[in-house]
């Protein structure tokens, strides 16, 4: 098995990057290896599955703390560094206690988590790529991940199947020990993680094969996901208990799906609104006409009314993006923008002559335009 690359390389960032830096790298790769914009290559697929593991950690504040200090160990669960997979040292008791425990005070040590009772699995983070249209009206997306779940074989227990684990006769299974010290003070008491059970409160004699003992495995999932209508980029929709599985039974996390909505060649969004940059002749300008222009939902009637100026907006009522949380829609702004003509005809240029001359644009007499918009006298 090739061995990780550093998170921070595969994100092209440095080590002290910025959150805003992280996402920003992340979802420039996400767009260019993309396995939707890219079928058939593996190597995209690659990218983006290492792209998607690398801002899974380093978008999260305390799994990139745990990753500077432990590289990617941190998140293996058969590294020694317990079962709950991405984010969890379980085999350590957990820093959060074992501090709790070193400053308890004088003359004894303060309570200390069971650390065989149920906790809640982490949550992990994806990311899909979506059109305009589908941001719009909503679809359903298969994202890939890789979680922790729960061991088959052992159920979660580590051990081998028809074994049970033995409760630590050093701890007594509380996962931690007592030790009083002697001071000018008095005598200090202070808890530590039990070394012969290294934290868990159970030893296992018999480990179960599959997991070595850990009691949960990482497997690649696909799972679908629900993009609802009016979904904006870079907007996180949660899928409960898609995530980590739990430890001693505790529930599993989130799936947290970050969306990336690919650029319009036509339109632009602004809130629930959509923008459209429309061009039309100077005839139509001048005249007035009725014009097709499109929207989300397809072709549609404007109607331009005579002697429009450039840059004029016309609102197209209904036509815009649902709302995300209620009902009703936004609404489409076309903008219009005077088309000049090029390589005109020897007669469509003597019409605008003639045209220029009636408005006090043009002399006829010298053939020359008037810079002061009326005809000398």
């Amino acid at each position: 098995m090739a061995e990780k690359r550093d998170y921070y390389e595969v994100l092209g960032v440095q080590k002290g990057a910025s959150a805003e830096e992280i996402k920003k790298a992340f979802r420039k790769l996400t767009k260019e290896n993309h396995p939707d914009l890219h079928p058939g290559d593996k190597a995209c697929e690659e990218r983006f599955k290492e792209a998607n593991e690398a801002y899974e950690v380093l978008s999260d504040e305390e799994k990139r703390k745990k990753y500077d200090q432990f590289g990617h160990a941190a998140f293996d669960p058969n590294a020694g560094f317990g079962g709950g997979g991405y984010g969890d040292f379980s085999g350590f008791g957990g820093f959060g206690d074992l501090f709790s425990d070193l400053f308890g005070g004088f003359g004894g040590a303060s309570a200390r988590a069971n650390p065989n009772a149920p906790r809640r699995g982490e949550s992990i983070r994806a990311a899909v790529n979506i059109s305009f249209e589908e941001a719009a009206f909503g679809c359903k997306k298969d994202v890939t991940v890789t979680k922790v779940e729960t061991c088959a074989d052992c159920k979660g227990t580590g051990c081998a199947p028809g074994t049970t684990p033995e409760i630590c006769p050093d701890c007594k299974g509380t996962g931690s020990v007592t030790v009083s010290q002697r001071t000018p003070f008095g005598v200090m008491q202070s808890a530590s993680p039990c070394s012969k059970c290294r934290g868990t409160g159970k030893i296992i004699h018999q480990p179960c094969k599959s997991c070595r003992g850990v009691g949960s495995i990482r497997r690649q999932h696909k799972i679908e996901v629900n993009i609802p209508a009016g979904i904006d980029d870079g907007q996180t929709i949660s899928k409960p208990g898609g995530g980590n599985a739990g430890v001693n039974g505790g529930p599993a996390g989130d799936l947290l799906v970050t969306v990336i909505v690919h650029p319009h060649p036509l339109f632009e969004r602004d809130g629930n609104s959509v923008l459209l940059n429309q061009e039309i002749s100077f005839s139509q300008a001048a005249l007035g006409a009725d014009i097709e222009v499109p929207t989300i939902d397809g072709k549609v009637k404007l109607k331009i009314p005579e002697g429009t100026q450039p840059d004029s907006t016309f609102r197209l009522r209904g036509k815009g993006i649902p709302n995300l949380r209620g009902s009703g829609r936004g609404d489409q702004f076309v903008t219009v923008s005077i088309k000049v003509p090029k390589n005109l005809t020897g007669s469509q240029k003597e019409l605008l002559r003639q045209f220029a001359a009636s408005m006090g644009e043009y002399d006829n007499d010298t053939g020359r335009s008037n810079i002061f918009g009326h005809k000398k006298k």
